[in-house]
């Protein structure tokens, strides 16, 4: 996020300390806040959309919030959702749908699974599995940037990580029946005598 055009800066309402804390949050932050973007139900595209509107927007604040991250993601969370609400914006998630991470060359059928597992959750659950793990929030912090209390933040992280757990096992299960492996263990496991 490189601002070259002086005019621009001007017509952006910006000077150049607000443009230089705008790039380094931008330069240190951006993937982990598109990436909260898939949490929150976005395509790529549109968390993409939206995270350029929230820089825009901040570089038009005539100075750096307090807490200039929290404020960030604050801003993005709430343009999202009402980015969210409208029919064709939903419509076109749903297309995109099966496309929630970046592929790479070196994927792992299991992070395959897990990234698979992550998209089946609820958006409440995701949210805060996201912002407790890839953000490194407290609790308490994505409540306050939430609105609800950290206990609440609490469970649904817990509740996520069981249903992560859940859809793991289930798909691993699923994978060894093919292969004959569950079928040997039941066989095996009746030959055991009964005590």
């Amino acid at each position: 996020m490189v601002i070259q055009n002086p005019a621009l800066l001007v017509s952006l309402g910006c000077n150049e300390a607000m443009l230089h804390w705008c790039e380094s949050l931008y330069e240190t932050h951006a993937p982990q806040i598109l990436l909260y973007g898939r949490a929150l139900g976005l395509t790529h595209s549109e968390a993409e959309d939206v995270l350029q509107e929230t820089f825009v927007a901040l570089l038009r604040k005539p100075e750096e919030p307090e807490e200039p991250k929290h404020y960030c993601l604050r801003a993005f969370r709430n343009r999202a959702l009402n980015y969210r609400r409208s029919l064709w914006r939903r419509l076109t998630r749903e297309l995109e749908s099966q496309r929630w991470f970046e592929r790479t060359e070196g994927e792992t059928p299991q992070e395959r699974s897990a990234m698979r597992s992550l998209a089946r959750l609820p958006t409440e659950q995701r949210e805060a599995i996201v912002l407790k793990i890839w953000h490194e929030y407290t609790f308490d912090e994505i409540g306050e940037l939430l609105g609800i209390s950290a206990n609440t933040v609490a469970g649904r992280y817990r509740y996520g990580l069981q249903k992560l757990r859940a859809f793991l096992h289930r798909e691993h299960y699923e994978t060894l029946e093919p292969s004959g492996e569950t079928t040997a263990l039941l066989d095996a496991a009746r030959t055991v005598p009964e005590t």
